[in-house]
């Protein structure tokens, strides 16, 4: 349906794979030359793909983006506001349009044994140290979107946490969409971390945007977990009501590490998130929660999948959804219990609150269980507030309008409350209260 989109891209990988930074490295050329040949293999996703039933992709595949180009067009400090406010005490990684921008970061006073760093110097610098990290993450059969960012891959992240080490303060992840171009513009951030045996780190990754345009971001981040590592992981994914984002997270986790991602979506007019988790070694330990907020006409579409690879592993995932106006959500959460995978304990919940009468949602909990010794649960809910709660609110002379706000803030705000970084935890409350306290939310209610 979209071939000569598709070709548009294939030409522009064309004239400038050469100029992409590590372009002289064979191992790089490879891995980029294998995405280029995945994406003309398969292209786009469509809604025929299961994996895709329910997310149509066409606004995004109907027309080419044009790669973002490397401008911080005179972007500062002042500009946004994101770094005015932000309270976070964080090694911090700013990228503008998918690219580093070292003048709004702030890597000092890194620890020994620490590396943060982009990912374009990396890739020119020390490719040795990526050639056999980069691309382990993440499955053999990509869709369209992650093949396209892997033969695109520009610039992003780095981190190498050295063993033992264990960071006082998060990293943060911020990408700045600005929206100035008159050509709609995609970015490709690739991230890549990894945690050495027993260390310890916070990882905060950050998508916001200056402007209210339309602009593709497509995203992968892969981290790799060593033995008896612990990583907490934040995304939090805020663009443009008008942008589109396609992001991949993908963990592999060896012997007795602690893995916790906290996945916040709420922006963009088509979002989607996979999250593959694979529990390579005895005693890792998983934990997902996850937080979707659709408003007006939004589509948020979140695809986990843990894989339970070998014997006594665990995983957690609890995933909450908010949907109003005549938004829409998709969460399909796949659990694999392999065979050799025995005393598993593996739970799920996915809990969905529709505000409106023409909110939807979509939710497929899914065990495949391959062992006979193993503790596992999942299910979903989907529901409207409790008039017998609104009653009682009002009952005490709150109005229906904040009623219903209290109870849609409690709901989401049961997310948050796992969060264990008390400053991030702190500013997503204030944003769901900027975002749920004050009526906004309340359309065509139920």
């Amino acid at each position: 349906m979209f071939e000569a989109v598709q070709q548009d891209y294939v030409d522009v990988y064309k004239g400038v794979a050469s100029g992409l930074p590590g372009g002289s490295v064979p191992w790089v050329r490879r891995v980029r030359d294998s995405g280029l040949s995945r994406f003309r293999e398969v292209g786009f996703p469509t809604p025929r793909d299961e994996d895709w039933k329910y997310t149509n992709v066409r606004p995004i595949a109907k027309q080419p983006f044009a790669p973002a180009l490397d401008s911080h067009n005179g972007i500062d400090a002042t500009r946004l506001e994101i770094l005015e406010n932000n309270v976070l005490d964080s090694y911090r990684c700013v990228f503008v349009n998918g690219h580093f921008a070292p003048g709004l970061s702030d890597l000092d006073q890194l620890p020994s044994g620490v590396v943060v760093m982009s990912l374009k110097d990396a890739l020119n610098y020390r490719a040795e140290e990526l050639e056999t990290e980069l691309g382990r993450c993440a499955p053999s059969q990509l869709h369209g979107f992650a093949a396209l960012n892997t033969a695109f891959l520009t610039d992003g992240a780095y981190i190498r946490i050295g063993r033992d080490c264990t960071l006082q303060r998060p990293i943060e992840l911020i990408y700045v969409s600005t929206g100035d171009s008159e050509q709609p513009q995609v970015s490709y951030p690739r991230n890549l971390a990894i945690a050495e045996t027993g260390s310890r780190a916070v990882i905060l990754e950050r998508y916001v945007s200056l402007e209210q345009s339309r602009y593709l971001t497509n995203a992968i981040t892969e981290l790799v977990a060593r033995m008896s590592a612990k990583v907490d992981y934040y995304k939090l994914q805020e663009e443009s009501a008008k942008a589109f984002h396609v992001c991949g997270l993908f963990l592999h986790q060896d012997r007795d590490s602690t893995v916790t991602t906290n996945n916040i979506a709420m922006g963009g007019a088509i979002a989607r998130t996979d999250l593959h988790v694979s529990l390579n070694d005895v005693g890792a330990h998983s934990t997902l929660n996850g937080l979707y907020i659709g408003m007006g006409k939004q589509h948020i579409d979140n695809h986990t999948q843990v894989d339970h690879r070998v014997a006594r592993c665990t995983s957690d995932e609890f995933y909450k959804g908010v949907l109003a106006g005549r938004s829409r959500a998709v969460f399909h959460g796949r659990i694999v219990v392999h065979q050799d995978a025995q005393h598993t304990d593996a739970q799920q919940r996915n809990n969905n609150l529709l505000l409106s009468r023409d909110a939807e949602v979509d939710t497929k909990p899914q065990l495949e269980i391959y062992a006979d010794d193993v503790k596992c649960s999942h299910g979903a809910t989907v529901g409207q507030l409790d008039p017998d709660s609104i009653f009682y609110l009002r009952s005490r002379g709150i109005d229906e309008t904040s009623a219903r706000s209290l109870l849609t803030y409690a709901f989401a705000n049961d997310v948050i409350n796992r969060f264990a970084i008390a400053s991030i935890r702190h500013e997503l409350e204030h944003h769901l209260t900027q975002t749920l306290l004050h009526g906004k939310h309340i359309e065509g209610t139920v």
